[in-house]
């Protein structure tokens, strides 16, 4: 009996056609109906550490992570006591607590250019409302964002986006009317003189640059040497803005966010996924005088009705106090990622910054979606279905970054090393 035969998996399609009878592709986000690599998506039970059960009782070593927000683990014992804890007050109130002072406070000392906070719900939330201050603040309306770079379902943004738009071969989504998307500058990402040529033709009408510092939601692409101070440069000269998306990065390269790590200073920042801990916020910030644009202190309205929620709040404080407590963690992370990247064969490019990883199924160095698209996808679907039969759980498409947590062990790094080398022969023989 060959591995795949030996994994049950009547449980997760019975659900998966119970799904599509009531859920759009049976899913809540796209990518997790595996159309970039085919078969059934598995349904989940539960995680422990960086393991995940589904539905048929089959284990994984889990490099999703929920995309990314688990940098502890699953279920990580820290992080369930403040919930319980919070759960115990109760679950919303409408009304400030004072725990989202602390959090504020917390995300303040970590990240020194959000020198005022506003939470929110969702890493799009978040990118949203960041573009709507950096509008109302400039009196412009352009804004520049980069091929592949995504920042969340937002009308003006899902222009060439990556994630799962590339994943599933989308053009530009139907649904947003051109006058959102004629506000949207793309341009190729890690090219300093398209963005030079972009504010000569639009002089005056920018209002902010908006970037993924490490891409993720085209593979994990990183800036090129002098990239980002360039953007920085730019931005100054012309008085427009530079927007941060750190929603994938913030507290996952380092704790300061991948701005300490290449030590630019964005004029606003946008968080989620890590600063939740796996549950749902998200925030934004920058320099004060920008901020206080924001309503009640100004005229930019922007609300949420579960905005500092008190779970989510206690939940991501535990996450970042933990972190506080805990630098040397990011040494381990990137100890046990480095080791994964240095395992693939010579035709594969791998690309990693911390514990955010992408094995690209091309020889091409990939520094852009132009060459993030040169990976041969077929391949990386058989890749990915070889390590799923050997208990590796990776992102179902080329296009997404893996993670890695601190729950990772040794045997667990072990194992996937000798998945991967079986995969890789399967996958390119």
């Amino acid at each position: 009996m060959s591995i795949l035969e030996s994994v049950k998996l009547e449980r997760s399609q019975e659900l998966f056609d119970r799904a599509q009878l009531s859920i759009p592709g049976g899913v809540n986000s796209p990518v997790r109906a595996w159309r970039g690599v085919g078969g059934t998506p598995r349904f989940i039970h539960h995680g422990e550490g960086a393991h995940l059960f589904d539905e048929d009782g089959n284990e994984y070593i889990d490099y999703i992570g929920s995309w990314g927000p688990l940098l502890l683990g699953h279920r990580h014992p820290e992080i369930l006591d403040a919930i319980q804890q919070a759960l115990a007050r109760g679950t919303s109130f409408g009304a400030p607590t004072e725990l989202e002072i602390e959090l504020a406070e917390t995300i303040r000392a970590m990240v020194p250019s959000m020198e005022m906070v506003r939470l929110v719900n969702s890493g799009t939330e978040a990118t949203m409302s960041a573009l709507r201050v950096a509008r109302g603040f400039t009196n412009r309306d352009l804004t520049i964002k980069f091929e592949g770079c995504y920042h969340g379902h937002v009308d003006s943004l899902l222009v060439k986006a990556g994630s799962g738009v590339a994943t599933l071969g989308l053009p530009d989504s139907p649904g947003v009317p051109k006058g959102f998307s004629d506000t949207t500058i793309t341009l190729p990402f890690n090219n300093v003189e398209a963005v030079e040529q972009a504010f000569h033709n639009h002089r005056d009408q920018i209002a902010a640059i908006i970037v993924e510092p490490v891409c993720g939601n085209m593979g994990c692409i990183p800036p090129n040497p002098g990239y980002l101070e360039a953007l920085r440069r730019i931005s100054e000269i012309h008085e427009a803005l530079l927007i941060f998306d750190e929603v994938m990065t913030g507290f996952r390269v380092s704790p300061g966010g991948a701005q300490q790590l290449y030590n630019v200073k964005p004029d606003l920042t946008t968080l989620g996924k890590v600063i939740g801990g796996g549950m749902p916020i998200a925030a934004y910030g920058g320099r004060r005088d920008i901020m206080t644009f924001i309503a009640p202190s100004g005229p930019i309205y922007q609300a949420g009705t579960l905005s500092g929620n008190p779970l989510a709040v206690a939940a991501g404080l535990a996450m970042l106090r933990h972190i506080q407590a805990n630098p040397c963690l990011y040494d381990q992370l990137n100890k046990c990622t480095s080791r994964l990247a240095a395992c693939a064969p010579e035709n594969i490019t791998v690309n990693r910054i911390g514990s955010m990883m992408t094995w690209f199924f091309t020889s091409e160095q990939v520094t852009d979606f132009d060459s993030a698209k040169s990976s041969h996808t077929k391949q990386f679907a058989k890749f990915f279905h070889a390590m799923l039969e050997r208990g590796i759980y990776l992102p179902p498409s080329q296009y997404e970054a893996l993670f890695v947590s601190t729950a990772h062990t040794g045997p667990d790094i072990e194992q996937t090393l000798q998945a991967a080398k079986e995969s890789f022969e399967i996958a390119l023989g």
